[in-house]
């Protein structure tokens, strides 16, 4: 990767639709810019209205071109819901240079012969993490590049989605008039960023608090192991709002993130706010605690179902704890509410870049993380567009580049 390559992430949430701008020297990475919109035409995660969301995705990559004061062509899409399901694989090739030394070409080779599965007709591929290699019957070899073998191996998953979801979001992201440089799960993206190595390595919940739905997913052995998504998150607890203190969604949704504290326990008597009622004309004045006591039992109800998910996928213990991201982090105790439904340690993550020190902003930079360590060779045929320019338009759409891939094995 050459200095001052600019990598584009785009992050659809069912709130905010977000475009993050980094800019990567070597290995440092600098959030340059970010473009945020209300995320219309997404419901608990899914597109429901393909208008409103190429609006979202407009508003958000303008703004953030604004900002920067750059054209953006092209970004790597997060991706994440309960169609996504992992898969063994397991691929093999011969070393081809002369002197059989492992190189670039070798594991891409051996990566692409991995893809070569059966997929049922309504499932697309959207990536293959290598889970570690096999040179000469030598395994957990983490790296091959450079070693000295006959015959290459890699264990790896392959991550899959639902074709009709992954076409939909394809569509939105195009009709926008944003090529797709590439797709990239959001939990694995964002385990770069919000998750430490000897968290990954112990074995780790991560807990991505979003506002349709909240994504759990479990890191074991340095990888990721498993990703479940539950159908609640912090538009439940806006909701809650609204009715417990009969006002308007948009009004609820305002006083959660100006008074909200997740613990009844943790809360302020003397923090009070004013509320206009619907059907009524006069201001209705509450505190801290009032509003705690509609939002707590929602949280503990979320943390429940997280619970009883990891049960369910075999996991009753992780020595690492949990780590939460997403909006639904940044509510004030939730790491202590969590703490004790789950009983287990539990912290949230916020990124340590200037502009984005909030835990929403997790999934988008660590896409552009991601790239930056996985993507390299993508980024740098990226980098043949005009200078400045961001993203990496190779022509054609994710769609096309499926196709030609393809064609490859016809």
């Amino acid at each position: 990767m050459t200095n001052g390559d600019i990598i584009v992430s785009l992050d659809i949430g069912t709130s905010k639709v977000r475009a993050i701008i980094g800019e990567v020297t070597g290995t440092e990475i600098q959030i340059i810019g970010v473009g945020s919109a209300d995320g219309d035409g997404i419901r608990k995660g899914a597109i429901v209205d393909i208008d409103k969301t190429v609006q979202s995705i407009r508003a958000a990559i303008d703004h953030a071109e604004r900002m920067v004061g750059i054209q953006i062509s092209s970004a790597y899409i997060g991706i994440s819901g309960n169609h996504i399901s992992l898969q063994n694989s397991h691929g093999v090739v011969a070393v081809n240079s002369p002197n059989r030394e492992i190189g670039e070409e070798d594991i891409d080779r051996v990566l692409q012969a991995s893809r070569v599965i059966a997929l049922p007709p309504e499932r697309e591929i959207i990536d293959v993490v290598p889970k570690g290699y096999v040179v000469d019957g030598l395994t957990d070899i983490s790296d091959p590049r450079g070693m000295i073998g006959v015959r290459l191996e890699v264990e790896a998953y392959i991550i899959t989605g639902s074709r009709t979801i992954i076409h939909n979001l394809v569509r939105c992201v195009e009709r926008a008039g944003v090529q797709i440089a590439g797709l990239v799960l959001s939990p694995l993206s964002a385990g770069t960023v919000a998750l430490t190595n000897d968290e990954k390595k112990l074995g780790v919940g991560l807990i991505d608090l979003g506002a349709g739905q909240t994504t759990v997913s479990v890191f074991k052995e340095g990888i990721l192991e498993a990703t479940t998504v539950l159908p609640v998150g912090g538009d439940h607890v806006t909701n809650d709002i609204a009715i417990g203190l009969r006002t308007q969604t948009e009004a609820a949704e305002g006083i959660k993130l100006r008074h909200a504290c997740a613990l009844v326990s943790e809360s302020v008597q003397d923090h009070t706010f004013k509320v206009s009622r619907v059907g009524g004309n006069a201001d209705k004045e509450f505190t801290q605690v009032d509003l705690a006591h509609i939002i707590e039992p929602r949280l503990q109800e979320i943390f429940m179902m997280v619970r009883q998910e990891m049960e369910k996928l075999g996991y009753k213990e992780l020595a690492g704890g949990y780590v939460l991201t997403g909006g639904g982090a940044n509510l004030p105790a939730v790491d202590k509410l969590a703490e004790f439904e789950l009983e287990s340690s539990v912290r949230v993550a916020i990124p340590e870049f200037l502009g984005v020190k909030d835990a929403s902003f997790i999934n988008g930079v660590g896409i552009i993380r991601n790239v930056a360590r996985n993507f390299t060779n993508k980024v740098e045929v990226a980098a043949a567009a005009p200078r400045r320019k961001a993203g990496g338009n190779q022509g054609g759409g994710f769609v096309e580049k499926i196709k030609n891939w393809f064609n490859e094995f016809i």
